[in-house]
């Protein structure tokens, strides 16, 4: 019985290799159109070396932003092994920008890397043997999984999320997995090619009404630095005059910081100026509650702090207001070894809350900050009192913060 089964097996394995070498018959008059018609879209313009060169350029922005992303994914999904630091200050606004400028350049890159190969995708037969079907395979998911990453990042920058029936930041943390996994497996197969095309230059010739193979990889590399300049303003203060595209400016909104959500659409307008409003500060010791004027007794500390939005902008805030980890001793918690869970008074969202892990909680940085350039909080930006720390994205910056619990650490 068991030497049945491995005969038909191999016999299967043998019939399975037969048919994946056996030449397909050309496509049917009726696909003879568009893209599989014969001598679709030719131009002498396009070049192993062209479509290396496209390539290699795409593959580091594309690992640029893979890595930038996995930050920020990180920061707010943390694994047990992860941890973050508080400083320097700055260091997620310049991870989270690269990431936001290095896809948004991305996007003529993998235009033009699709037209040098886009007679190509349209090869027939669709598979001719196993090594075919892999690299096949691979070229439909690093296509699928590439736009599905810049349409849904450009998308989560203007947030419009109405055409994304999904979570925007899960979708597009596994589809980013998936693209680079695509992406090595696909040089990988196309490794022999790209090292004789990238060794071997050929010679830059006129072609097609005056365009060179070296004018259209500069046209793609001019458009990408466009792009970038039309946007980085959203980030980088001198660049916003000319950050024609940028969603956000550094000084725009109330108090000269921008606003991603207003306390209108957090359902909380009533509740910030409610006379009872009090902050309550839980711990191991005791709980404390803390009206406006309370808060405002204890010592107050100023700090020069960015918002740094997941969607690439960020701007400079002078914060004033209590340290986290004085609160954190009021509640009888060690600062140095507790962690503050954060609550708003949203009543729901998949951010009112956060947990700042110890190495934020006892940074002198680390405030509830109460006031913004010296004037109390706008109501969009956290009034009564708000989280504020270093290094974080915005998202985690908890705004109308109604209580926090101190607690040991895992």
């Amino acid at each position: 019985m068991v030497r049945d089964l491995a005969a038909g097996i191999v016999g299967l394995a043998r019939r399975g290799h037969a048919w994946l070498n056996t030449p397909l018959p050309p496509p049917p008059a009726t696909l003879r159109r568009g893209p599989l018609r014969r001598g679709a879209f030719e131009s002498r313009l396009r070049s192993p070396r062209l479509t290396s060169l496209l390539g290699s350029a795409l593959a580091v922005a594309f690992t640029v932003c893979f890595v930038t992303g996995l930050i920020s994914h990180f920061i707010q999904h943390p694994p047990s092994w992860f941890v973050w630091p508080s400083r320097p200050v700055n260091l997620y606004r310049v991870t989270q920008g690269v990431h936001v400028a290095t896809g948004l350049a991305s996007v003529p890159l993998l235009g033009a890397k699709l037209w040098s190969v886009y007679p190509r995708l349209f090869g027939w037969p669709p598979v001719r043997n196993l090594a075919h079907m892999i690299e096949r395979a691979s070229i439909a998911a690093l296509v699928a999984a590439a736009l599905f990453q810049l349409i849904s990042g450009i998308l989560n920058i203007a947030r419009w999320y109405a055409p994304m029936p999904f979570f925007f930041t899960a979708g597009h943390y596994w589809s980013a997995w998936l693209a680079i996994g695509a992406l090595l497996t696909h040089i990988g197969v196309k490794l022999p090619i790209i090292r004789t095309a990238l060794t071997r230059p050929t010679p830059d010739r006129v072609i097609d009404g005056g365009l060179t193979r070296r004018g259209l990889l500069g046209a793609a590399g001019a458009a990408a630095g466009i792009i970038t300049l039309a946007t980085a303003g959203q980030t980088i203060a001198p660049l916003a005059p000319v950050s024609v595209l940028a969603p956000r400016r550094p000084r725009s909104g109330p108090q000269n910081v921008p606003v991603n959500k207003t306390a209108g659409d957090a359902g909380v307008r009533n509740a910030l100026f409610d006379p009872a409003y009090r902050l309550t500060v839980a711990g191991p010791a005791r709980t404390v509650r803390l009206a406006l004027t309370d808060l405002a007794a204890l010592p107050q500390h100023t700090v020069a702090l960015p918002i740094s939005c997941v969607e690439g902008w960020s701007s400079i805030g002078t914060w004033t207001g209590v340290r986290l980890r004085d609160l954190v001793v009021l509640a009888g918690a060690d600062p140095d070894d507790a962690e503050a869970y954060v609550e708003s008074l949203e009543a729901r969202g998949r951010y009112r809350a956060t947990t700042v892990p110890p190495t934020h909680v006892r940074d002198p940085y680390t405030l509830i900050a109460m006031r913004l350039g010296g004037e109390p909080l706008h109501p969009d930006h956290g009034y009564p009192a708000r989280l504020i720390a270093p290094n974080r994205p915005g998202v985690l910056q908890t705004k109308w913060v109604s209580r926090i619990t101190a607690r040991s650490a895992p």
